[in-house]
């Protein structure tokens, strides 16, 4: 008398087609197989599930192909090269089911040889990725607005198993000129040295009360001079269960003489500006000398002086070159110390006219 499962009457060892089962009930993966000699084309329950097709219908490797998206059918192979050359790779393709429904799927397969070395079949199976590839996605647009944020307004936000910070991302470690190194070694080495025993004692004192809290240091800037920032520390929780870390959230000083892109560029600004700040604004736009040239109505031998210094502040030429960054955006902010912070707003024409 044979063991059951549960009292079913099934083997109570399972074969690797209960296995295939089970992982098809997901509905996340399905197989098929096509026999070149005899034409028949197989597909297990799990792959009609995952096409949206009813089961029963006939199984036909250029259906299949008819369900990938028109942009990727070209990835995968056709029937002749499957039948001719045993050629069948591993691809990431987006599926059309017929009810509208879009999934990405990896295919994988195997082809199968004689002794001669000619096709005789192959085996594939499909896996629904299409999560993943979500989640992939919205990770890349989450870095990308991080990007954007630190570039465009020299606002950082980043995550901490713990504080103090030490794990500053690329934007900020550039903006204080430090490396992750440095920062490791000493976690206080973006302040300024005169503040470094006010928020070493008032930082941990903070993060113990576990609620979010904000402290506003001076920080050291990699062009040279200093500037204030609000650094902003949220604790993060799944639940009420125990604190799992914190998200830390870095913005210039509100206290800052900023000049926006629509307003009257203040004259403590516009005298503090030098031609290393024109060069970073350029930076920031993907300009040339050329394009300055020409969105300001300049020569390039003006606009190459201007950077160059040799102008001099007083140049009738320079406010023609500082209109013309800050219509495409471009935001000179004097910050404490007599510092100048270039940023880019994200408003503004952006490209230079035409030449």
């Amino acid at each position: 008398m044979s063991a059951s499962i549960g009292g079913t009457g099934r083997p109570a060892d399972p074969t690797s087609h209960d296995f295939m089962h089970l992982i098809e009930a997901f509905g996340l993966t399905g197989a098929w197989r096509w026999d070149f000699g005899t034409g028949r084309q197989v597909w297990s329950s799990g792959l009609y599930r995952l096409l949206g097709l009813p089961e029963g219908e006939a199984a036909s490797y250029e259906r299949l192909l008819g369900l990938v998206h028109p942009a990727d059918r070209d990835v995968l192979e056709d029937a002749a090269q499957i039948v001719q050359t045993g050629i069948f790779g591993s691809h990431t393709v987006r599926l059309i089911r017929p009810d509208g429904t879009a999934r990405t799927v990896v295919s994988r397969g195997e082809v199968f040889f004689s002794a001669e070395g000619r096709p005789v079949s192959v085996t594939g199976v499909l896996l629904d990725v299409t999560d993943r590839e979500r989640l992939a996605e919205l990770h890349r647009l989450e870095q990308q607005r991080r990007a954007s944020l630190a570039q465009q307004a020299q606002v950082f936000i980043y995550s901490e198993a713990s504080l103090p910070p030490t794990e500053y991302g690329p934007d900020f470690l550039a903006l204080v000129g430090l490396g992750r190194e440095d920062v490791r070694a000493n976690w206080l080495s973006p302040i300024v040295p005169e503040e470094w025993a006010r928020w070493a004692e008032e930082l941990p004192r903070l993060a113990a009360a576990g609620r979010t809290f904000s402290i506003a240091p001076t920080l050291r800037l990699a062009a040279g001079g200093r500037a204030p920032f609000h650094l902003t520390m949220v604790p993060l929780r799944e639940g009420a269960a125990d604190q799992m870390g914190w998200t830390i959230v870095i913005t210039p000083h509100d206290g800052g003489t900023a000049a926006t892109p629509c307003g009257p560029l203040p004259r403590q600004v516009e005298q503090a500006i030098q031609g290393c700040h024109l060069r970073a604004a350029r930076g920031f736009l993907d300009w040339t000398l050329n394009d300055l040239a020409r969105a300001s109505g300049l020569s390039l031998s003006t606009v190459r002086r201007l950077e160059e210094e040799s102008e001099g502040p007083t140049s009738r030429s320079r406010p023609h070159a500082l209109a013309a960054l800050r219509k495409a955006g471009i935001v000179f902010t004097l910050v404490e110390g007599g510092t100048v912070a270039v940023a880019r707003s994200g408003e503004g024409e952006v490209a230079p006219p035409a030449a």
